[in-house]
């Protein structure tokens, strides 16, 4: 009885805490959402300064909500950049750019599209001038792009190329007993390698060699373009790593002058024409003249017409579900028949940044995305990912839109169910029962082999969503069933090479795609509109709070090999059947 009393006891304080923390979260978000920001006006002689060393976002998608954060979350994203880059070129009080941009947290194709607008802002006449300390390998691919490169003394650029890793899970899963049971369809479908190899087959090699060619190519060339230097001689630079030493990166034209960042801002101070003052110096009074890519944003007029483009944010995993982490195809369906229901929408562009997951997911969105298009245009634009389910759901569309850098394709499909029995026994767990019929006990449990029927079943339900997909290919890309397959079984693409073969039709961004569906639509005069709709911060917290978060625990147990194990045995519980997924966790460095 006193046990009993205590537990009750203990569950009361612990609501009554959970309750206080709830009311001085909502009273903090409150106070917090009630700031106004001071209203920022821009200065004649202005110069428009990008750091970018924050994640670029695409959509309030990508905000994570926590209980350890209560700053506003951002609505500053990548389509923002591109506008105030676009709007800065006619603005008299933008004189130009200033870069300084060293530790560009973003994608390949993000920084692709804002190199892009830094060159069509050049085509003003305006200056773009670029400084740095010490600069990643796709921060001076941005930086490139300007007028002149200035290098601080000490600090450098590590051009070194591309390079490819994958982890491999088969020697841990031996060793704390865990047997992946794949079923895959594609001899370059090898999302599963890591689970029945130590090392990357030689189809996987091919694939990931012409990847990463076609990519450091596209890289590379607008590199060495933009720095007048020969394709050979870039290669040359990047293979010897001249580029770290700011004195030898200048000898063989990385860089321009080297200088210390005072210098650089008397640099500005001149170009824009400046005067010194009395009682100022002329650090302060270009401070004055210098505007961050946010505060530039904020003053720009919003577009206010009744004819909207609806702009669908697909970024992340593919699963089932009706949530905001990832693409949970409960939500997209609802977001997809809310643009439909919708009056002033005229056409959609569907955002795809993902790796793909569960198939029967896919295939829901890509079925209401079919309804819709009856109504409407629908316009696909391809981040850096758009693989698998990621590709799948764009199979009915007007027109695709990807970056020469985009990794496009694996058409294939593949099934695991893990068999964890040996691992639970080696932890002190074992379990027992009694089932009814032949196969009761399959496919639903991580604690038992496939049975021969099961495997079969499996076999079967592969091919049939591998056809499927490549059904839904041929249709909308207009080719055979044939030569999808060719290019299907799983192998993943550039851009560069999925527009050779017919995976894309265009190379472009996220506002080409935008205009090609104001285009299709017939509308000259729009405002965009972002969907999925997500739930108030307060709202997403108090569901989060009241989750279990059991993985710190299971990782202080088990240790940090078994814990990756456990996590991936996780995942695929979570992508319950048949999966349409990149075929590898591409890391590229």
């Amino acid at each position: 009885m006193k046990s009993f009393l205590g537990r009750v006891l203990s569950t009361i304080v612990g609501n009554i805490a959970t309750i206080s923390i709830f009311g001085i979260l909502l009273f903090l978000l409150i106070i917090i959402s009630s700031i106004t920001a001071p209203t920022t006006s821009v200065k004649e002689g202005s110069v428009l300064e990008l750091t970018l060393d924050e994640a670029i976002l695409e959509s309030d998608m990508d905000n994570e909500v926590s209980i350890f954060d209560l700053s506003t979350p951002s609505k500053f994203y990548l389509n923002n950049i591109l506008k105030a880059i676009e709007s800065a070129k006619t603005d008299d009080n933008i004189k130009g750019i200033s870069l300084k941009i060293e530790s560009f947290n973003g994608g390949l194709t993000q920084a692709s599209d804002i190199r892009k607008a830094l060159e069509d802002f050049k085509t003003s006449g305006k200056f773009v001038y670029a400084y740095a300390n010490n600069s990643s390998q796709l921060s001076y691919y941005i930086n490139s792009v300007a007028d002149s490169v200035y290098q601080n003394p000490l600090g450098g650029t590590l051009l070194q190329g591309m390079s490819s890793e994958v982890m491999f899970y088969k020697n841990a899963g031996d060793k704390y007993g865990v047997d992946f049971q794949v079923i895959r369809y594609g001899e370059f479908k090898s999302a599963v390698e890591p689970f029945f190899r130590t090392d990357l087959s030689d189809e996987n090699k091919i694939q990931l060699n012409s990847l990463l060619g076609d990519i450091w190519n596209n890289l590379s060339n607008d590199m060495a373009k933009s720095r007048k230097i020969s394709p050979v001689n870039f290669q040359t630079i990047t293979d010897s790593l001249y580029s770290y030493i700011p004195e030898v990166g200048l000898k063989h034209k990385i860089y321009d002058k080297i200088i210390h960042e005072a210098e650089y801002e008397d640099i500005l101070f001149k170009k824009l024409n400046l005067t010194s003052k009395s009682g100022k110096t002329n650090n302060e009074i270009l401070a004055k003249h210098t505007i961050s890519i946010e505060k530039y944003f904020n003053t720009l007029t919003e577009d206010s017409n009744s004819d909207k483009i609806a702009i669908l944010y697909a970024s992340g995993e593919i699963t089932e579900g009706d949530g905001f982490d990832g693409i949970q195809s409960k939500t997209y369906v609802k977001a997809i028949r809310e643009i439909e229901k919708s009056k002033n929408i005229k056409a959609l562009v569907l955002r795809v940044n993902s790796p793909g997951g569960s198939a029967n997911a896919s295939e829901e969105i890509l079925f209401e995305l079919r309804r819709l298009k009856k109504k409407m245009p629908i316009v696909v634009s391809f981040g850096d990912v758009a693989a698998s389910g990621g590709y799948y759901i764009a199979q009915d569309s007007d027109k695709i839109f990807a970056q020469p850098n985009t990794i496009t394709g694996s058409i294939g499909v593949f099934g695991m169910i893990p068999n964890a029995k040996e691992l639970v026994n080696n932890i002190g767990i074992t379990t027992d029962g009694v089932k009814t019929n032949a196969n009761a006990d399959q496919l639903k449990s991580v604690f038992n082999p496939l049975s021969t029927d099961a495997e079969k079943l499996m076999n079967k339900s592969v091919v049939l969503i591998y056809e499927k997909f490549v059904n839904h290919v041929a249709r909308n890309r207009k080719m055979t069933f044939d030569q999808v397959n060719k290019i299907g079984g799983g192998r993943v693409w550039s851009g560069t090479s999925a527009k050779q073969i017919g995976l894309i039709d265009d190379f472009g961004g996220l506002n080409e795609a935008i205009k090609e569906a104001a285009k299709l639509s017939k509308i000259e005069n729009y405002s965009t509109e972002s969907f999925p709709k997500r739930k108030e911060s307060i709202e997403e917290l108090m569901e989060k709070i009241q989750g279990n978060n059991i993985d710190s625990k299971i990782r202080e147990e088990l240790g940090t090999d078994a814990a990756k194990i456990y996590s991936n045995l996780k995942k695929m519980n979570q992508q319950k059947g048949v999966q349409a997924r990149l075929p590898f966790d591409i890391k590229i460095n």
